[in-house]
């Protein structure tokens, strides 16, 4: 089955279909990785505040495949934000991982309220990057107005933004940001999951109209419609499952494309309500959380 790979803002090239642990539960974690693996999936996304780096890592391991054919994507946490604080985390992720480098790590969130911490996390990026310790590095829920500040105060325009964009929240703005600074948009929930949004205005993206009509016309499942169409749109996209059909479903989407028109009909469905934390709402009070030694 062929795949497609977008070329990040420094060269390296990124399997555009991810595979993603979040919320996957670290017993659950190493049977869906090996899964994923063995469907074709190469690109592996999790995070140091997700507990599963080390099954992702035992996954990989047991695979037999070359490191070089998998690309490691994983996340630093905001407890870990500041420069020496974020070499260390480096440290605690390579470990858990059981590999010697890492091919994506970024920024899990902005900390807006300790933004010395986050540009000095970033610092620590560049520094690992520099030092052939990963191959490129990124931001994740970044809003505008962070990567503008960020930029200002940094050398190395990130590689990627990986945010919250499924049909029915697409953060056009973000998305022509990180455009405009030639910062690949990483979709997290892509296809959304059974959305549920704060104003009460419910729904699933899975049962919308739309998106089900375009599905029966390509005999294809709303999931891969949807996932479709961010690859289609140029996008990386993150879809995750611990349910062997589902991973197999969703890896299955390269044997057929949407018209113009049915992208457009996509396009049109933006509600324009976040189902993710706010940005701006991150503080180490809040969300702060040890992330513990390997």
């Amino acid at each position: 089955m062929s795949t497609t790979n977008l070329t990040l803002n420094n060269g390296v090239q990124l399997p555009a279909i991810g595979f993603g642990v979040y919320q996957s539960a670290p017993e659950e974690t190493e049977a869906a990785v090996t899964e994923a693996l063995h469907v074709g999936y190469r690109h592996i996304d999790t995070a140091a505040a997700y507990g599963n780096e080390r099954e992702v890592g035992k996954a990989i391991a047991a695979s037999g495949l070359p490191r070089d054919q998998i690309f490691v994507e994983t996340k630093i946490w905001i407890s870990d934000y500041g420069y020496d604080e974020t070499l260390h985390g480096f440290e605690k992720s390579a470990a858990k991982l059981g590999v010697d480098h890492i091919d994506l790590l970024i920024l899990h969130q902005p900390l807006p309220t300790a933004w010395e911490k986050t540009v000095g996390a970033y610092r620590a990026l560049e520094r690992l990057y520099a030092d052939g310790k990963v191959r490129a590095i990124g931001v994740s829920n970044f809003m505008p107005d962070h990567l503008a500040s960020l930029l200002a105060a940094t050398d190395v325009v990130p590689a990627v933004n990986q945010i919250e964009l499924h049909p029915y929240f697409q953060q056009k703005e973000l998305q022509e940001a990180d455009t405009s600074h030639g910062i690949l948009n990483q979709a997290w929930s892509p296809i959304g999951g059974i959305t549920f949004y704060r104003d009460g205005d419910g729904g699933s993206t899975l049962e919308d109209p739309t998106i089900t009509a375009i599905a029966e016309a390509h005999g294809k499942s709303p999931a891969q419609v949807m996932l479709r169409w961010h690859v289609q749109e140029g996008r990386s996209v993150i879809p995750k499952s611990v349910k062997p059909h589902r991973i197999a479903e969703n890896f299955d989407i390269f044997d057929f494309e949407l018209t113009a028109g049915e992208v457009a009909q996509i396009d049109a469905l933006d509600k324009g309500v976040r189902r993710g934390p706010e940005p701006e709402s991150l503080t180490l009070e809040k969300y702060g959380i040890a992330i513990p030694e390997a």
